[in-house]
Parts: C-alpha cells; sequence; structure tokens
C-alpha cells in the first residue's frame, strides 16, 4: 500500500512519531499541501491522509488508484462523500479525541474572562503595576466567582457534556439546549430551549456542529437576548458566530466578553472584526491541540488504516 499524508504538520509538528504509520506501507508524509498541489502528490496513493485539504467530486476522475481517505480530525466536511463513495473509496474521521481538551480550553477562556488572568499578568510584567502599589494586593478590574452562575451548553454531545461536567464541578447551574430527551439528562442539567438559553444564562458556550440550521447561530437576534454581564465561548465551529454581530455587541457593551478559538476564515483575514473587538480574547484554533488529544489523533489515525488494510474499516463516515 502507498500511503500518503497531506498536510500532516498540524497534527504532529515534530514532538510524535509517525513510525507506525511507515510500518504499515510506503508512507510519504508532507507537512503542507496547497489545493493546486493535491492531484501529483495523492495520484499514485492507495491511501491518503488528510486534515484540511479538500477534496472535491471531480478531483476523485483523477485518482483512480485511491481506495481510502482518512480526514486526521473529527469533522469531515473536506471531502464530498457522495463522490468518494461513488468511485468506491472508504472516508474515516476521528471521533472525541480531544474532547477534554476542547472542555478544558473552553473554561480556560471563562476563567480568563472571570478572573482577568491576561490583565493582570500583562500589567505586571509590562507595567510593573503590583510592584508601584500601595497595598498587598493589587485590584483594578471587578471579579466574579462562577459559583451559582448560569452556563449555557449548545450542543450536548460529547465536548458539550464535557464542558458540562465541569461546569457542575465549580458549582454552576448547567442548562442545555440539546436534541436529547429530559429523561437522557442527568438530573445536574436542564434542557431549554435556545434563545430562552440566550435570555436567562451568564455564560453561553457552543459545542454544536456546523450546520445550515447552525451557522450565524449566535446573530444580532440573539444577542440582544443576553444580558450586559453575559458571556460568549465557541469552541466549535466559526460560522456558528455572525462575527460582524458579535463584535457589533462587544463594542457596544451589549453582552461583557468573548472567548473564541475558531473563526470562520482560518488563518483569519485582517480586516476580521473580532480581532479587534473589545473584550475578544481569541486563541488560534488550538483547544483540541494539547499533546495527549494528538497522541490520541495519530492512535487513531494509524488503527484506523490498519482496520482498512485488514477489510475491517472502523470509524467510516461514508
Amino acid at each position: 500500500m502507498k500511503i500518503v499524508v497531506l498536510d500532516g504538520y498540524a497534527g504532529n509538528p515534530g514532538d510524535l512519531s509517525w513510525e507506525s504509520l511507515h510500518a504499515l506501507g510506503n508512507c510519504t508524509i508532507y507537512d503542507r499541501t496547497a489545493p493546486e498541489e493535491m492531484i501529483e502528490r495523492a495520484k499514485d496513493a492507495d491511501i491518503v491522509l488528510t486534515n484540511k485539504v479538500c477534496f472535491h467530486a471531480a478531483d476523485f476522475n483523477q485518482l483512480p488508484k485511491l481506495k481510502y481517505i482518512g480526514v486526521i480530525a473529527t469533522g469531515y466536511n473536506v471531502i464530498d462523500l457522495e463522490a468518494a463513495k461513488a468511485h468506491g473509496v472508504v472516508v474515516t474521521n476521528i471521533p472525541a479525541y480531544s474532547t477534554n481538551s476542547v472542555a478544558q480550553m473552553a473554561f480556560a477562556h471563562i476563567l480568563n474572562i472571570y478572573n482577568r488572568v491576561d490583565h493582570y499578568a500583562t500589567e505586571i510584567r509590562e507595567e510593573n503595576a503590583w510592584v508601584k502599589s500601595a497595598d498587598f494586593s493589587y485590584l483594578n478590574t471587578p471579579l466574579h466567582e462562577l459559583y451559582g452562575k448560569k452556563i449555557g451548553i449548545v450542543g450536548l454531545g460529547n465536548t458539550g457534556s464535557a464542558t458540562a461536567r465541569i461546569a457542575i464541578g465549580f458549582g454552576m447551574q448547567v442548562f442545555a439546549y440539546t436534541s436529547k430527551s429530559d429523561f437522557q439528562l442527568p438530573h445536574e442539567i436542564k434542557k431549554m430551549e435556545l434563545d430562552d438559553l440566550f435570555r436567562e444564562c451568564d455564560i453561553i458556550s457552543l459545542h454544536c456542529p456546523l450546520t445550515p440550521a447552525t451557522q450565524n447561530l449566535v446573530n444580532a437576534e440573539r444577542l440582544k437576548l443576553m444580558r450586559p454581564t453575559a458571556v460568549i465561548i465557541n469552541t466549535s465551529r466559526g460560522p456558528v458566530v455572525n462575527a460582524h454581530d458579535l463584535a457589533e455587541a462587544l463594542n457596544n457593551g451589549q453582552i461583557m466578553a468573548a472567548g473564541i478559538d475558531v473563526l470562520e476564515t482560518e488563518p483569519p483575514k485582517a480586516d476580521n472584526p473580532l480581532l479587534k473587538a473589545r473584550n475578544c480574547y481569541i486563541t488560534p484554533h488550538i483547544a483540541w491541540a494539547s499533546q495527549e488529544a494528538r497522541t490520541r489523533l495519530m492512535e487513531i489515525m494509524v488503527n484506523n488504516v490498519k482496520a482498512f488494510i485488514e477489510g475491517n474499516p472502523v470509524n467510516v463516515v461514508n
């Protein structure tokens, strides 16, 4: 089997090993592949592994040897699944490898906003603020407890549920917009309609997939429902949030803050309004990328390939 990895750098920038994959076949690994390079690099491959390199319907006509595409991620919208199936190409993904890491990042943003960690660390380092303080404790912003606050979780799958468990540990009141029925939920989680979630909760944390129904789910109308002390957290998909509407809400003081790990275009365009919005804290799509999560990613990727070679494919999405 000839195996080609088109964009391996994001998942393994050099701190993990490709040895297990090399053991499965003749393996070529590229750090990155531009769209115009994809056909040339994949044309002789039986197995292709991709993270963000897209496969469109017309591409499959130029890849007659291709038998398998392994998406090195949970989301597989980069592949035209119908075209792949029509050409007899099996497509797999890697589910649930970063659940706890993403939930942890959601709360890293929440804690940064509520405890102003970045603000104080920056003032002390760059302005010597604590050294200049007349008191033993230097305080120039409000700080808030999470205990008793209401968090609304949009999407109660793996990461939403993990986030809910952390919130419960902090003594928060947890509400969820979910397709699950009431009897499927732990007693600490109450089901709530979407607009009511935005209207009543102190924090909204997004953990839903990107679908036509969830695109621009956070928009001007929903932001108007929120209280001025409210916070938006997005570790799901960028287009779930309307960037212009959220930036307007932040700049106008309509809501207090946002913690964002994903944007509609990545890397972002320089004119994305969230980059300079008031109280908008952005991390560069790294919630998934803890070393532990990436280690699991690599292990599941190799196991997916091995299962396909042995004739028993797993995690098939088409």
